[in-house]
């Protein structure tokens, strides 16, 4: 799965087509993904300790990770993710970064 937690992406299929926000969760083995603002479902809640007069609450449901395309920094358009082994100056040791495949940018 490319997308990760805190990744900002744009929603290119379905009802919220065209919409951006941030990944709030990732479910990798079901493939799905919570986006921030994306995907508003009400549920009706009974009163309890956290809510004690209960009501409708809105909150984000998960989507499926093939509708959501992450956003390169350096341009803002929608792009495809690349890995690319760099070697740590620090470490002296080759690690995996992901690369934006349209600019070369590191995410």
């Amino acid at each position: 799965m490319k997308v990760k937690k805190d990744d900002n992406v744009v929603v290119i299929a379905g009802n919220y087509k065209g919409k951006t926000g941030k990944v709030l969760k990732v479910f990798p083995q079901r493939n799905r993904v919570i986006v921030e603002g994306v995907n508003i479902r009400k549920r009706h809640t009974k009163p309890n300790q956290q809510n004690p007069q209960g009501g409708i609450i809105e909150k984000e449901a998960s989507i499926n990770a093939s509708n959501v395309m992450v956003i390169d920094p350096k341009s803002g358009e929608p792009t495809r993710i690349g890995k690319k082994i760099i070697l740590d100056d620090k470490t002296n040791k080759k690690r995996s970064v992901r690369v934006s495949k349209a600019s070369g940018e590191m995410l």
